[in-house]
């Protein structure tokens, strides 16, 4: 069981931005930018193209709508969007608020308190 079906089955906490019955979307614990968002199927799959093709169309449709409220609630010039895959074997994808290519790497981090999520979480949700 990866750690993302734990969040998804509410045994880990989490700053959840959105939810439908088919995905979740959570603000990353060492996020690279503030507003880093993951959009995760609650079906635990491995491998983003392992995905039947509907069902992906269905996590970029709701990575669309989640991407468009971070913009609205995080001051930035775009919201970049990666699936890697090799840290979590459950298909995510990242939505991280850009003002620099650096906060695309994965080598730069911010830090935030945990109120700080609880506020951005609930910004981006009013947002949706």
């Amino acid at each position: 069981m990866s750690i993302f079906t734990k969040i998804i089955n509410r045994e880990l906490p989490a700053h959840i931005v959105a939810e439908n019955e088919d995905f979740i979307a959570f603000l990353d614990v060492n996020p690279n930018a503030k507003g880093h968002t993951l959009c995760v199927p609650k079906q635990e799959i491995d491998k983003v193209f392992d995905m039947s093709k509907d069902h992906y169309l269905k996590l970029m449709a709701f990575s669309h709508d989640v991407a468009q409220a971070l913009e609205k609630t995080v001051q930035c010039k775009r919201v970049g969007m990666a699936v890697v895959g090799l840290e979590v074997p459950h298909v995510h994808v990242h939505l991280i608020p850009l003002n620099e290519m650096k906060e695309m790497t994965f080598q730069h981090k911010v830090t935030l308190t945990q109120d700080e999520f609880a506020e951005l979480a609930k910004q981006i949700n009013s947002n949706l």
